[in-house]
């Protein structure tokens, strides 16, 4: 009677399931079929069960009541670390306000154009609905990507190129390709969060390196890797996430030294490029990508649905991180992805969709500082881009304690030390300006700050 309530309760059986057959789950209880049916009339009585004559026993439709929506809510009393925006933002619900997230409102995404493209999707080959995606990934997508690296200085040959399912399986293909338990990885500090979480998952050592205007520390970076002696950095160079900051070239060239002086390999996530006004200095560009990976995906500017990213690095690395992805994933990305991503990519519509996208951040950057600043909470720096303002709060105001409070009213935020390998970062927040533009933030961060 236990396990069939448990099934129930977890909704492994639901109103109107048949339950196994007596002999069956007599066999699996090892007990006699004439325990089971004593189980399951007693469960009848109960109104858990109902008989049907010569079918078997069925869960009753009034045995529990209907799925909440609530109940599929992360939990909110959970430590507030790296996992913690990511599980509130993906989570709950849609219309809730979510300034903390990492991506754009739908309504500021090319949905226009994404939809011309799933039209034309509808008319495509077969193959391309229906069968897996080559391992390498789509050739037309990677051309493009290719030209788009060519306007950078950065010119890359086919075999140097790899699509993969996200960015974020990028970086977990090079973490399992470069990176073995116990190894050492140096990350900005703060950096993004999602770094720290997936770092935490490979068992390695995280050591951060404080942040700056201009890059990292530029002194700490060098004396990190004579003393650890780590294998990996991770960082942004263009609008920097959280800060917004954007790497110097001074800052650039004295990385790449004393990358070189080490031996350490640079994993450079270029997924912001595109929401600068002018493009800034280039770790994978000054390097050749001797060193340095370059990674990215087009979640920020075409759509966080079509999951696709991209790997560009030495061509016998490629080689074998395309095993890897086999191994992995089976076949490079979603063919109905890459088809999309492309056809969009190669219209006319993406670069007047990314001007747009711009001159609408700018404004929303000027409007959301200016509203932060009349509750005491200060702008770091104000970025050249993008959707990020890292910010300090009032004295004494703790960013977890104030988040905390503000999801009780349904508003989600980005608490400092979520992005900080030194938990060093308590009194900072970062802030989406695009989601400040809803008018039930700063009413509830008020109360939060109150509180």
């Amino acid at each position: 009677m236990r396990a069939i309530r448990a099934k129930v309760a977890s909704r492994a059986l639901t109103a109107g399931d048949r339950l196994p057959s007596i002999r069956s789950f007599a066999a699996t209880m090892r007990v006699s079929p004439s325990t089971v049916v004593e189980a399951y009339d007693r469960l009848v009585a109960e109104g858990l069960v109902r008989a049907r004559r010569g079918s078997g026993f069925y869960v009753s439709s009034t045995a529990l009541p209907p799925l909440s929506l609530a109940d599929d809510r992360p939990p909110m009393d959970r430590a507030v670390d790296p996992l913690w925006v990511s599980r509130q933002s993906l989570d709950t619900d849609a219309t809730m306000p979510k300034p903390g997230c990492g991506w754009l409102p739908a309504d500021w995404m090319p949905v226009d154009a994404l939809r011309r493209a799933m039209r034309a999707l509808a008319r495509a080959e077969p193959a391309v609905l229906a069968d897996y995606g080559a391992t390498r990934g789509s050739l037309a997508l990677r051309r493009l990507l290719m030209g788009r690296f060519a306007e950078d200085g950065l010119d890359v040959s086919a075999d140097q190129l790899l699509l993969t399912a996200s960015g974020t399986q990028a970086i977990d293909l090079i973490c399992r390709f470069l990176l073995r338990p116990g190894d050492t990885v140096v990350v900005d500090d703060p950096c993004y969060f999602n770094f720290r979480a997936l770092l935490r998952a490979h068992q390695v050592k995280i050591v951060g390196v404080p942040y700056t205007a201009s890059g990292p520390d530029i002194d700490r970076f060098e004396a990190v890797l004579a003393a650890e002696r780590p294998r990996l950095y991770i960082t942004n160079s263009a609008l920097h996430n959280p800060t917004g900051a954007t790497l110097s070239a001074r800052a650039a060239h004295r990385l790449l030294t004393a990358a070189a002086t080490h031996d350490l390999t640079i994993v450079e996530d270029d997924i912001f490029a595109d929401f600068e006004p002018e493009p800034s200095a280039r770790l994978a560009v000054l390097d050749g990508l001797r060193r340095v990976i370059r990674i990215g995906s087009f979640s920020k500017t075409l759509s966080a649905s079509l999951r696709c990213g991209y790997i560009a690095a030495r061509p016998e690395w490629i080689a074998d991180l395309v095993d890897l992805q086999v191994a992995t994933s089976f076949g490079g990305p979603s063919p109905v992805a890459t088809e999309i991503i492309a056809s969009v990519l190669a219209g006319g519509s993406y670069r007047k969709h990314m001007d747009e996208l711009r001159r609408r951040l700018a404004r929303s950057r000027r409007n959301a500082a200016e509203k932060l600043l009349r509750l005491g909470i200060e702008p770091w720096l104000m970025p050249r881009g993008g959707f990020y303002l890292w910010c300090r709060l009032p004295e004494g105001r703790d960013s977890a304690d104030v988040a905390r409070s503000a999801l009780t009213e349904n508003v989600v935020l980005a608490p400092g030390n979520v992005f900080s390998a030194s938990q060093s970062a308590a009194d900072f927040m970062r802030f989406n300006v695009a989601h400040c533009d809803d008018r039930r933030v700063m009413p509830v961060l008020q109360r939060a700050l109150a509180r």
